[in-house]
């Protein structure tokens, strides 16, 4: 294990962070994925440790654990003492995917959910079903870029996908659900 002798800056933290990946879905990060909130130094009885803040995507997400984990493990590699912090208000939602975790989805072949403005609510069609007045974005095939998708199946390959196929290209693809 690696010991420094100065303090390691937030920033940098930030960045060994954005290194670590999603155990479920690894070309993006949790970082990426907005999964850690927030990262600080804190001063305690054992001298100063960083506070990581982190948000599970959904209470019941088996990779959290594993997270959790990896987080601690990225950090005590460059020597910093870690602690963590679950924080499940706000709700974790898929606004917090950066714009790079969505192109690093998208580059992978997963349509990444629509970005909503300040403000907007989720609209989310649960039936699948394309339908006349159907509300919400169409999702957009990753590989070709085509509005003519429909849905195989409300769950793919994580909880938090479900599966489509694209019906210009014919390619499968997975879709990551808006929460």
């Amino acid at each position: 294990m690696a010991t420094t002798t100065e303090r390691p800056t937030v920033e940098q933290i930030w960045a060994w962070l954005d290194d670590v990946p999603d155990p479920e879905i690894p070309m993006v990060s949790v970082v990426d994925l907005g999964i850690v909130r927030e990262v600080e130094w804190r001063e305690g009885e054992g001298g100063a440790h960083c506070l990581v803040t982190i948000t599970p995507t959904y209470s019941g997400c088996p990779a959290t654990e594993v997270i959790a984990q990896s987080i601690e493990e990225a950090l005590r590699v460059h020597g910093v003492a870690v602690r963590l912090q679950n924080r499940i208000s706000p709700a974790w939602t898929t606004d917090w995917i950066s714009d790079a975790g969505r192109t690093k989805l998208r580059a992978s072949g997963i349509a990444p959910p629509p970005a909503r403005a300040a403000g907007d609510v989720a609209v989310i069609d649960i039936s699948g079903l394309k339908r006349k007045g159907a509300r919400g974005p169409a999702v957009v095939c990753p590989h070709c870029g085509s509005e003519n998708t429909s849905v195989t199946s409300q769950f793919g390959s994580t909880a938090c996908k479900a599966l489509y196929r694209c019906n210009d290209c014919l390619d499968p693809f997975d879709y990551f659900k808006p929460h």
